[in-house]
Order: C-alpha cells, then structure tokens, then sequence
C-alpha cells in the first residue's frame, strides 16, 4: 500500500487502486471539482502498519513523539486526489500512542473527536478534565478547548481521530496555539488536572437533568457539548435495551450523541451516532446531502452504497459521500454496531439538507429531519 512509510504527520493509507484516484467529478459540477467517492479502509490492513510504527519509535533513542507529536495514518478518499481527508468536510487519522508516551497541551480551531478502538484507550485531559478511555469511547476536544493526550498504561493505544479540519481550511479559519497559559507537568507540557474524574459525566449524565447554574460553555468555541466524554459501555447497553424496539427502517436502533444542555449536535458542523443492526437485519436504502463516515464497532456485514457493496469487520472504516443510497446489511448471527460522524448539521444550518429513502414498494419518500 502506497504512502505507509511515514512515522508521522502524513503516513497516508490511500484509497481502492484502480481508476477512481483523483477522478475528476462529472454531470452538474464544475469541470475541475473533486467529489469524494463511497471507500472502506480495512483493519487489516491498516493495523500491520500501525504495530510497525509502534515497534519502531519503541526502539528509538529518542520517542518520535517527542518531536513529532503524532504517530498516526491520515486516510484518504481516491475521489480527492490525494487531499488529506475522507469527505468533503471531514480529515480522519487512525493514531497509535505506546506506553509513556504524551501529546502536549493544544489548542486549535477545528473540531475534533477520539474513538477508542484498543481495550484501554489511554486518556485525554480537556479544559482540565482527564478522560480515561476505553474501546468504543467516543471523547470530544472541542473548537476552542485546550486539551493533551497520552497513555500511561502497559500497551499501545489505538483511536481514530475525526476533525472538520477540511472545511475550517476552505474557509481560512485553522490555526493551532501551543502557548499553554497556565501550569503544565513536567517535560510533556501536559495541562494540570483541576476537575474530579468523569466530571461531564457527572454534571450531564443524567438524561433530561441538566444543572441550571453553570454556563454550558467550556473553552472559546459556541455551540459545543460541554460533556467531554461519552462512554462505549453506556452506548453499548442502551442499545441492548432498545433492542425490542421496532427501531427505524433505514438506520435501524440509532442512538444520536447530543450536546445535552442543548439537545443539538455536539458540534455545530458534525453530528455523531450510534447504529445497531440485529442478526440479519437489513435497512431500507436511504440517501441525504450530507457526507458520512462509518466505524465498525461490532460485527460484520455489508453496506451497499451508490452501487458499490462494502463488506466490513470490526474496526473497519467507510464512507458514503452525499446523496448517494445506502443501506445497511447485518450478515452476522450477533448484534452489528456501527458510529456514524456526518457533516448533516452543516447542511442544516445553509439551507442545503435534505433526505430521502425507499419505501416498500421501491417509491422515494421525502424525509424529514
């Protein structure tokens, strides 16, 4: 696989071989425009690599880390050309981090999110907060929070890092600051810890209870979840309690991640989910004008889209590009889960998005958000 030699900043796992890399879009678009294409990146592939970075730097004299910040994969869709980024508004990374290691204290314009895909995830501390991660965690680094990342545990640790990076590019708006202005622990240059453990979770963990005497907002963004992190286990037994319900026909049992003083997204411009198939349940075909990114957190099945049939694993990665239809196939004889990250509230807040689906008898029904 080209583009896997980099130990930092820039190893690139690019997209299916073949003649969709840098295809120059067609029909009602510019000439030159670049549209991102439907694409799975496998873990099986991509792990091999990361356990090589994570040998090298481990037998370096001095930690990569130390100079590089990151150990990661930067993904990249073949419709693009070789941009760093999966849609049109989303950059994803695959990082591994080994034992000790640490990212100093940040912060930056984009927004930003960490899946866990190891069994321990290390940590992140944000606004003063420490997150200790587990797999299927998803922990937010909002627009406008400081924040630092690290492992202090005995193994490697996996995630994958989502941000609208693309889009903040398009409209000149990225910029990262390093000057921490309060105090920092030792040479890592990580921020203090000033808040009790699971503090979000504490403050906003209760569906429908939202305290009335604190602001909502931590760091400079707006629009933003102030819980930091929300935990695999809680999303995998909510889901596990829903699974009686009838659930909706074309994302089958979804659960949306929310910023809760609001009920919005937790981003303004991504919007983050939570889907469980049934053994053998199929979905209906939908389609939206919204770019969507797809992890696999459970089970295996297929997901068709726009013609194309993607079969997946755990840890698998895809993505449907906008307007394009899909549905989703559970071909396991166990629950299949999958996060979904799409770029809907963007299209929401421009007047540009809009849904559809299939019915049963193959008529396009109009959906409403």
């Amino acid at each position: 696989m080209p583009g896997l030699s980099s130990l930092h900043r820039g190893g690139r796992v690019d997209g299916c071989k073949g003649g969709h890399g840098g295809e120059l879009a067609g029909g009602r678009v510019g000439a030159a425009q670049l549209k991102p294409i439907a694409h799975r990146w496998r873990w099986n592939e991509i792990a091999p690599y990361l356990d090589r970075i994570a040998e090298i730097a481990r037998g370096a004299e001095i930690s990569p880390i130390e100079f590089a910040e990151r150990q990661q994969f930067l993904l990249t869709n073949p419709g693009l050309g070789g941009r760093l980024q999966v849609t049109s508004t989303m950059r994803c990374a695959v990082s591994i981090y080994n034992p000790g290691d640490v990212a100093p204290v940040h912060i930056h314009t984009p927004n930003a999110s960490r899946t866990i895909l190891s069994e321990q995830g290390g940590y992140t501390t944000i606004e003063g907060e420490r997150c200790e991660a587990a797999r299927g965690d998803l922990i937010l680094t909002p627009n406008g929070t400081w924040h630092d990342h690290g492992n202090d545990s005995g193994e490697p640790v996996v995630w994958i890092d989502v941000l609208d990076f693309p889009l903040m590019e398009f409209l000149d708006c990225v910029w990262l600051d390093e000057a921490y202005p309060g105090d920092t622990q030792g040479n890592s240059r990580a921020q203090r810890v000033t808040f009790p453990g699971a503090y979000s979770q504490m403050v906003y963990g209760r569906g429908g209870l939202v305290p009335s005497f604190l602001p909502h907002r931590r760091g400079f963004g707006r629009e933003t979840s102030p819980m930091f992190h929300y935990r695999g286990a809680d999303v995998r037994e909510t889901l596990a309690g829903l699974g009686r319900e009838e659930g909706d026909p074309y994302e089958a049992v979804a659960l949306r991640f929310v910023n809760p003083a609001t009920g919005g997204s937790v981003f303004p411009t991504l919007d983050y989910r939570a889907l469980m198939l049934r053994p053998g349940e199929t979905t209906r075909f939908k389609r939206e004008t919204a770019g969507t990114l797809y992890v696999a957190i459970e089970g295996q099945g297929v997901t068709e889209i726009g013609g194309a049939s993607l079969d997946w694993h755990a840890n698998d990665i895809f993505v449907a590009p906008s307007f394009a239809w899909r549905r989703h196939i559970n071909q396991s004889q166990s629950d299949a889960i999958l996060y979904a990250v799409s770029d809907a509230p963007l299209m929401q807040k421009i007047g540009q998005y809009r849904a559809q689906g299939r019915l049963p008898d193959d008529a396009v029904a109009e959906l409403v958000p």
